[in-house]
């Protein structure tokens, strides 16, 4: 395991994605370029054998399909999402005051607040013309949600209160309004007229790129780990092992990254959507896959639902369970949940134990505090809608939901190692 290669390609993969769109465009390159061949949901499929993928907005599912493939072959997913916790463009988003120049924005999912403030932020998302033309725009460093200076709140330390409304809305320069106008610059770096654009999904992003630090750079901080970590293992595994799985006689290997999980996966491209279940049942259809075929192959398929997990904070023990503690470098979690809040039972825990036997790395046991909230994955909405077999992994982190976040060198390559014997059949 190379984890000084694997956090290297992690830290392009994530300085080339501030936006679940741009994530979506850099795995579809990086997947053309291994030779998978782009299809089209609009076009018929038919039961040839290769290496395929489809987009559906900030959404992407790449498959390898070996040539003896039948209706009731089982699938093998790697299930992550692309979207993180940040800021999104309002309507009429050029707003001001006292001769300031501001960005009008809404909070998108649940980010650490504090985080965001005083850092260089981009725009980041697409522009959709009135021909439906998707153009996808970055700014680089354009924004900043500036911090009240102590002296005018003595009492900050002791306590800082941000009204969503009044406080997060970013600066972006000085002057009049109508001569700054935000959407005329993104129009401007796309090389199209504002009056073209009918429609956009415009993100804020934190620009600092990754580095390593601390003892030996075995630490790692970046914006986004939350989950590009698990869309970057479970892409890289996909690529790595599609020789491999074009020659099985097991399964099908699917990689799944959906879109909106920070909102709770309910849309088109999110984990609660339909577009899973639209590309398994398009796949077996074109196998011959009636809907009883379909529904054993369901029956003989797994899914590994790969998010971010919670390291043990040392200046917050409390908040963890006290015999379950899992440590920044001591290899990816198996995350557990007496409510279903995660997917994983104990056949999902057997599995995750062959794979990281097979893939020569260690595991963590991730459990909530029973005083502490337990969030939720896209796992249970994969075992829910589909009844495939589901286990939650993930890499340990610190700060999550935080602008800037922090890992261990070694886990994200060891979640990827881990994935890699999972859909070589361990």
């Amino acid at each position: 395991m190379d984890s000084s290669a694997h956090i290297s390609d992690l830290a392009d993969f994530i300085v080339a994605s501030p936006t679940s769109y741009h994530a979506v465009a850099e795995s579809a390159r990086r997947l053309e370029a291994a030779g998978f061949s782009r299809r089209e949901e609009t076009a018929s499929w038919d039961a040839a054998a290769g290496r395929f993928f489809v987009e559906r907005e900030g959404a992407i599912i790449a498959w390898v399909q070996p040539a003896d493939a039948v209706a009731t072959t089982p699938f093998r997913i790697l299930g992550s999402h692309t979207d993180s916790p940040s800021f999104k463009l309002k309507p009429k988003p050029t707003i001001g005051a006292h001769g300031w120049l501001q960005a009008g924005v809404e909070v998108y999912g649940g980010p650490l607040l504090n985080s965001w403030l005083d850092r260089e932020l981009e725009l980041a998302g697409r522009l959709v013309t009135l021909d439906g033309t998707v153009h996808l725009v970055r700014t680089g460093p354009f924004l900043r949600i500036p911090q009240l200076a102590v002296h005018l709140d003595r009492g900050v330390n002791d306590g800082l209160v941000l009204d969503r409304q009044r406080h997060l809305q970013p600066v972006y320069g000085v002057g009049e309004l109508s001569q700054a106008d935000v959407l005329a610059h993104l129009a401007s770096i796309a090389g199209i007229d504002a009056a073209e654009i009918a429609g956009y999904d415009i993100l804020v992003a934190d620009t600092q790129e990754p580095r390593r630090f601390g003892l030996d750079g075995t630490l790692f901080a970046a914006g986004r780990m939350d989950n590009l970590t698990s869309v970057h293992a479970g892409l890289t595994a996909v690529i790595a092992g599609a020789e491999a799985a074009a020659e099985s006689t097991e399964h099908i290997t699917v990689f799944a990254a959906f879109d909106h999980e920070e909102l709770g996966s309910a849309s088109t491209s999110g984990a609660s959507g339909p577009f899973l279940d639209d590309v398994l049942t398009r796949i077996g259809v074109a196998l011959g896959a009636g809907a009883s075929e379909r529904l054993q192959a369901y029956a003989g398929s797994w899914c590994l639902s790969a998010d971010a997990g919670h390291a043990i904070h040392p200046n917050y023990p409390e908040r963890h369970d006290p015999a379950n503690r899992p440590v920044a470098g001591g290899g990816p979690l198996l995350k557990i949940n007496a409510n279903q809040r995660y997917a994983t039972d104990a056949l999902g825990a057997a599995l995750w134990a062959r794979c990281c036997a097979a893939a020569g790395v260690p595991s963590q046991d991730f459990v909530s505090n029973n005083t502490v909230p337990c969030g939720s994955t896209i796992g249970p909405l994969t075992a829910t809608r589909l009844g495939i077999r589901t286990v939650d992994v993930g890499t340990p982190l610190l700060s999550m939901h935080s602008a800037r976040e922090l890992c261990h060198i070694d886990d994200p390559a060891a979640l990827s190692e881990a994935v890699r014997a999972f859909f070589a059949g361990a």
